[in-house]
C-alpha cells in the first residue's frame, strides 16, 4: 500500500505517524513496499523507537489494545478511517517522535524537501577530508556529502583518520548546503548530512605492493556488487612506450568505458589517448574499454597548452568529477553517452619519469570492524576477520609461479612463468600452453617472431614460458576457457624437451583413439582434461574419506601384506611361486582376516584405502586389481556401520555431484528380488516387476513341469509398446543364459479377445490369458513380456529384462536419462546366509564364511534343511544399480565359527586355525565393511568404465596394454621358482 506525500505540520505529521501505527498492527507481509509520508520513504519496519517494540514486526507488546481495534484488523481502509476519527484524541507529542524517528536511506536519495529528517546512510568514502570536516560517501544510487559541525569535534577527529574507500554507517540530520556551496551537477548537491554518530565503519587495509612492480594485482572494493574489469589491455600494453606508463594502467581505479550514471559525482582519475579529433574545450579520451567526453573548461594556460600539443601517441592522465550530460547532449549510442567528466587536470605522461600513484592510496582490502560509540574518539580500531582458507600452493618447490589454468583478470600486469605442453598454434604468432589444471592463450609480439618460429616446434613438446600478463580484447574472449578472459604476451621461450613428430595420439576431444590404443599410450592418454579430472576427483575423495576417518571419527589407518596364503570358500586368488620347491603365497583378495584379527589385538577403529586381488575374467566394472575401502570397527552393529558409512560419503561427496540425502532407504533381499529381479536394483526409475505366479499356476502343466516355478511379468503401454527387432533379439539371449522362459508379445488386434484367442494359448491356455489380461488391465498396442521358471532363475531373467526394455526407452527418447536423475542410493539388507551351489550341490556362503547369522534365525543352522533359510548379518549398499559397498557382522564367537567351518561349510581348516585361535583369545563384536573405491569413483564422474578412474588399468583380457604383461620369464626364472610349463595338451591329459 503506498500512501500519498504529506507536508510537514503537526497534523499531517499526527496523520502519517497514526498511519504507520495502524499499517504496523496488520502483522501481514508489507516489509517490501514503501510508505511514502513526511516527503520521503522509509520501510514499514523502519517505525518510530519511542512507540514501537524494534525486534517485532506485530503490535508492541507494551502497548494495551484498544476494544475499538478488535473487529477491524483484517481490513486496512476502515482503520486508517478508524485513525482518522480518532486524530483530535492524539496529543501532539507525536510530532516530536517523527522528528526523531531515524530513517535509512541511499545516498542519491535525499534532497531539499528532506531538510530536517534524521537518517542513517551507507556507503564507501570517495573522497578525503578537506579542513577536516567534509566527506563524500557512494552507493549504487549516488553520492552525498557528510559534514562534521563545529559542535562535534569527536566527528570531526574522526573524520581525519578515515582514508578513500573505507565504508561507513552514519546517523546525522539533512540539512541544506549554502548557497555557494551546492552542486547543481548531482542530485543531492543541494544537501548535505550532519553527522552526529557512526555506527559502522569498514577499514581498509594498504596492500602488500612489495616486490617486482608487476606483481601488484588491481582489484575492485566498491559497495556496488559489480566488479569491473579495470586490468591493461594488449591494446593499452602496445601503446606504453615503457614500464612506467605500464603502471598507471595496472593501477587505475576506473576505465573509459567502465562509468555511468551511477558515477555521477565521483572524483574519479583516468589514464588513455585522446581522439585525433578536437572540439575546442570536449575532448574523447579513449582506453581499451571505452571512450568518454572530456571536458577542458579551465583558465589555466598551461593546462590548455597541455591539450594543444597533445600527439596521437601520447598517453594522458585526467582527473576530474563524473557530471551528467545536458539531456539534449546525451548519447544512447555509447554506454557512457549520458556523462561526461569535468578535468581538473590534465597531463600529457613522460614515459621516463618514474610512476606516481595519482590515486593518493594504494588498493586496499577491506576488514570490518565495530566502534564503539561512547569512546569513539579515543578507540585504536582492530581488524575483526574469519580465518581464510589457504588454497593448496600448487606452485611450490617448481621455476614456475602460475599454473596453465589459474590466471584471471586479477593477474593483468604480472609477468608470470609458465610450463607446460605446446597445444596449439596458429599464424606463427599464438600458441596455446596446456598442463594439468588448463590452457592458457600466449601471444609473440612481432618484434620476437624472428627469433621464435613456434611452428618448427612439434606438438605435444615441454615448453617454458615468460611473460606478461594482459587481458583479453572484449571480442576475443573466449568464455569456455577458464583463462578466456586474458593472454600472456610473451617475453622469453624455452624448448624443454621437443616431442617427435606424429605421436600415436593426439589429444584432441575430437576422433579420439579407440580404448586399446588409448591404453598402449596412456601416458599420452592421461594427458586429455577428462582424464585429469578424473584422476584428481579420486585424489580428492579419498583424501576427504581420510580425514573424516582420522579426524573426526578417529580411526586408525593400518597397513596389511599383500601376500598370504589362499582363503578358501572365496573369489580366485592370483598364487605366487617362491624359490621354496612347493612353497606359494597367494594375493589376498581383501583384508579380510587382518582386520578381524586387529580388533583382537584392540585396533578397534581401523581403516585403510587397500589393493587387492582376484584372478576373475574382467568386465567393465571390474579388474583384477582394484582399490576398496576397507573398513572394520569393535562394539558395533549394523545400523551404527551404516550411519558412519552415510557420513563419510556425505563428507567426501564433490559438490558439483549435488547434495547427498541421509539416511539412505533399506530394503530386504527378498523385497528387492519381488520388485525388480536384482539384489542391486536402480531405484532412478521405477517399472516394477508385477508378480503374476498365481496366475500362470493355473496351467497346471507348466506348475508340473517347474518346482517352485515363479512368474513375473511388464507391461509397456503405447508408444512405449514399439520396440524394434533388434530388442527382441538381445531379450531372446538374455533368456538363452538363463533357466527360464520368456514371452514377448504385442498385442496387435483391435479385439483384447482376439488376442487371447491367438497363439499364445498354446503356451498359457486361454484361462491364463483371460486372467492376465484382466488383471493386467491390458489393451490393444500394449506389450506384454512376461517370463517363467524356477522363481529365483525368473527373477533374475526379469530383472535383466528390465534394464534391456529401459535402456531401449531411454535410446528412443521416451523416458527420462537416469544420468541427469538424482543418485539413488540403496542398502540392501537380510541376504541369505548360504545357498546352494547348483554344479556341485553343496552349501556355500553367500558372502563370506565369517559373516554372522540374523539372530532370529540362529537357531535354523542346526537343521540340514532349513539352513538355506537362515538370514545373515550382511548389508551390501548400491547406488544407481551397481554394487558400491558390502560387508557385515562378524561371527566372534569361537564355537559357533567352529560350527560354520566343519559341519556347515565343510572346510579344510588348515588355512583357518588361526583365525578360530584368535576368536578363543578374547575377540569383541564387531563389524566392517568396504565400499568399491573403483566403482564408486567411476559413478562420480560419470565414465562407462572404471579404466577411465584407473591411471593404469589392465585390458578387457586382464593385460597390461602398456607394458605386454603378463609376459613369458627366462629358464634360469623358473629353474630359481621351480616353474615347470605344460601345455594345453598336456593339462587336459
Amino acid at each position: 500500500m503506498i500512501l500519498s506525500s504529506i507536508s510537514i505540520n503537526a497534523k499531517s505529521a499526527i496523520l502519517g505517524f497514526r498511519k504507520i501505527f495502524v499499517l504496523s498492527r496488520i502483522g501481514t507481509e508489507l516489509s517490501t513496499r514503501y510508505i511514502r509520508t513526511t516527503g520521503m520513504s522509509f520501510r514499514r519496519n523502519q517505525r518510530p523507537r519511542d512507540e514501537f517494540n524494534h525486534q517485532s514486526y506485530g503490535p508492541s507488546p507494551q502497548r494495551p489494545r484498544s476494544n475499538n481495534y478488535n473487529d477491524s484488523w483484517n481490513d486496512p481502509f476502515s482503520m486508517i478511517n478508524e485513525s482518522l476519527s480518532q486524530m483530535r484524541n492524539f496529543n501532539m507529542n507525536a510530532c516530536q517522535q517523527v522528528a526523531a524517528t531515524v530513517f535509512t536511506v541511499h545516498c542519491g536519495e535525499i534532497r531539499e524537501k528532506d531538510d530536517g529528517i534524521r537518517v542513517k546512510i551507507s556507503g564507501k568514502v570517495v573522497k578525503r577530508p578537506r579542513s577536516g570536516r567534509f566527506l563524500e560517501v557512494k552507493d549504487l544510487t549516488g553520492c552525498t556529502q557528510l559534514v562534521a559541525m563545529d559542535d562535534k569535534p569527536e566527528v570531526q577527529q574522526k573524520f581525519q583518520s578515515i582514508p578513500n574507500d573505507a565504508y561507513i554507517s552514519v546517523i546525522g540530520t539533512v540539512q541544506t548546503r549554502p548557497a555557494r556551496f551546492i552542486n547543481k551537477s548531482i542530485g543531492t548537491g543541494a544537501v548535505e548530512i550532519a553527522v552526529e554518530e557512526f555506527d559502522k565503519i569498514i577499514m581498509p587495509i594498504l596492500s602488500d605492493m612489495s616486490g617486482s612492480s608487476f606483481d601488484q594485482q588491481t582489484r575492485s572494493y566498491s559497495t556496488s556488487s559489480t566488479t569491473k574489469s579495470k586490468g591493461i589491455t594488449s591494446i593499452e600494453y602496445k601503446r606504453s612506450t615503457s614500464e612506467n606508463i605500464v603502471q598507471y594502467f595496472v593501477n587505475r581505479k576506473f576505465t573509459c568505458g567502465g562509468l555511468n550514471r551511477d558515477d555521477i559525482g565521483t572524483f574519479v582519475t583516468l589514464v588513455g589517448w585522446l581522439d585525433s579529433k578536437k572540439h575546442g574545450k570536449f575532448l574523447q579520451l579513449k582506453d581499451g574499454y571505452g571512450i568518454i567526453q572530456v571536458i577542458v573548461d579551465s583558465d589555466d594556460l598551461e593546462m590548455k597548452q597541455q591539450v594543444a600539443n597533445v600527439k596521437d601517441d601520447n598517453i594522458i592522465l585526467v582527473q576530474g568529477r563524473v557530471i551528467a550530460r545536458p539531456p539534449a547532449m546525451v548519447r544512447h549510442n555509447t554506454d557512457t553517452g549520458e556523462i561526461e567528466i569535468l578535468v581538473t587536470d590534465f597531463k600529457i605522461l613522460d614515459p621516463n619519469e618514474p610512476y606516481k600513484n595519482p590515486n593518493g592510496v594504494e588498493e586496499p582490502k577491506e576488514m570490518e570492524v565495530e566502534v564503539n560509540e561512547t569512546n569513539a574518539q579515543n578507540q585504536s580500531t582492530q581488524p575483526v576477520s574469519p580465518r581464510p582458507v589457504e588454497k593448496p600452493k600448487i606452485n611450490l618447490y617448481t621455476y614456475r609461479t602460475h599454473n596453465c589454468g589459474e590466471l584471471n583478470e586479477s593477474n593483468i600486469g604480472q609477468e608470470v612463468t609458465l610450463t607446460g605442453w605446446l597445444e596449439f598454434h596458429r599464424m606463427k604468432k599464438f600458441f596455446t600452453l596446456r598442463d594439468g589444471y588448463g590452457c592458457t592463450q600466449v601471444i609473440i609480439p612481432d618484434e620476437l617472431c624472428t627469433n621464435y618460429n613456434i611452428e618448427e616446434i612439434p606438438y605435444e613438446s615441454v615448453l617454458k614460458v615468460t611473460g606478461l600478463v594482459l587481458a583479453r580484447p572484449f571480442g576475443m574472449r573466449n568464455e569456455s576457457m577458464m583463462t578466456g578472459n586474458i593472454e600472456v604476451t610473451m617475453k622469453s621461450l624455452t624448448v624443454l624437451n621437443e616431442a617427435k613428430k606424429n605421436l600415436p595420439l593426439e589429444i584432441r576431444n575430437f576422433n579420439r583413439a579407440k580404448e586399446n590404443l588409448r591404453m598402449e599410450y596412456r601416458y599420452l592418454d592421461l594427458r586429455f582434461p577428462d582424464m585429469q579430472k578424473n584422476l584428481r576427483t579420486r585424489s580428492k575423495v579419498l583424501m576427504k574419506m581420510r580425514e573424516y576417518l582420522i579426524n573426526h571419527c578417529g580411526f586408525v589407518e593400518v597397513e596389511t601384506p599383500t601376500l598370504f596364503r589362499r582363503t578358501p570358500a572365496g573369489a580366485q586368488e592370483f598364487v605366487v611361486p617362491t624359490r621354496k620347491a612347493g612353497k606359494f603365497y597367494s594375493l589376498v583378495q581383501s583384508p579380510q582376516q587382518f582386520k578381524q584379527l586387529l580388533m583382537v589385538g584392540s585396533i578397534d577403529r581401523y581403516f585403510q584405502i587397500a589393493r587387492c586381488y582376484r584372478d576373475e575374467s574382467t568386465r567393465p566394472d571390474r579388474q583384477p586389481e582394484f582399490t576398496q575401502l576397507d573398513i572394520e570397527l569393535s562394539f558395533t552393529d549394523q545400523s551404527h556401520i551404516m550411519s558412519m558409512i552415510e557420513a563419510v560419503l556425505v563428507n567426501c561427496w564433490p559438490e558439483s555431484n549435488g547434495t547427498l540425502s541421509v539416511p539412505f532407504q533399506k530394503m530386504s533381499y527378498d523385497e528387492a528380488m519381488e520388485r525388480y529381479g536384482t539384489d542391486k536394483p536402480d531405484l532412478r526409475f521405477d517399472m516394477q516387476l508385477q508378480n503374476v505366479t498365481n496366475l500362470v499356476s493355473l496351467n497346471e502343466d507348466i506348475t508340473q513341469s517347474t518346482p517352485n516355478m515363479g512368474s513375473y511379468a511388464i507391461v509397456l503401454k503405447h508408444p512405449q509398446s514399439n520396440i524394434k527387432n533388434s530388442l527382441k533379439k538381445e531379450l531372446k539371449d538374455i533368456e538363452k543364459e538363463t533357466n527360464s522362459h520368456l514371452v514377448v508379445s504385442k498385442i496387435a488386434a483391435n479385439d483384447i479377445n482376439e488376442w487371447i484367442d491367438g497363439p499364445l494359448k498354446n503356451v498359457f491356455s486361454t484361462v491364463v490369458l483371460k486372467a492376465l489380461a484382466a488383471n493386467l488391465h491390458l489393451e490393444p498396442n500394449d506389450l506384454l513380456v512376461i517370463g517363467y521358471g524356477k522363481k529365483a532363475d525368473c527373477q533374475t531373467l526379469m530383472g535383466r529384462v528390465r534394464i534391456s526394455l529401459y535402456d531401449d526407452l531411454e535410446q528412443r527418447g521416451l523416458v527420462a536419462e537416469r544420468a541427469k536423475e538424482e543418485n539413488k542410493f540403496l542398502w540392501v539388507v537380510d541376504f541369505p546366509l548360504f545357498a546352494k551351489n547348483e554344479e556341485t550341490n553343496e552349501i556355500e556362503s553367500v558372502h563370506h564364511p565369517f559373516t554372522a547369522p540374523h539372530p532370529d534365525d540362529r537357531n535354523l543352522l542346526g537343521n540340514p534343511e532349513s539352513r538355506l533359510l537362515a538370514r545373515s548379518l550382511a548389508y551390501d549398499l548400491v547406488l544407481n544399480g551397481q554394487e558400491v559397498g558390502g560387508g557385515s557382522v562378524r561371527i566372534h564367537e569361537p564355537k559357533l565359527q567352529k560350527y560354520v567351518f566343519d559341519e556347515i561349510l565343510k572346510l579344510d581348516r588348515n588355512h583357518l586355525n588361526h583365525m578360530l585361535e584368535a576368536l578363543q583369545s578374547g575377540a569383541p563384536p564387531h563389524a566392517g565393511i568396504a565400499l568399491g573405491i573403483d566403482r564408486l569413483i567411476s559413478i562420480i564422474c560419470n565414465t562407462n568404465s572404471i579404466r577411465d578412474v584407473i591411471a593404469f588399468p589392465k585390458s578387457s583380457e586382464g593385460r597390461d596394454p602398456l607394458s605386454k604383461a603378463p609376459c613369458e620369464i627366462s629358464e634360469e626364472e623358473k629353474k630359481m621358482y621351480h616353474i615347470k610349463i605344460i601345455d594345453d595338451k598336456e593339462s587336459s591329459a
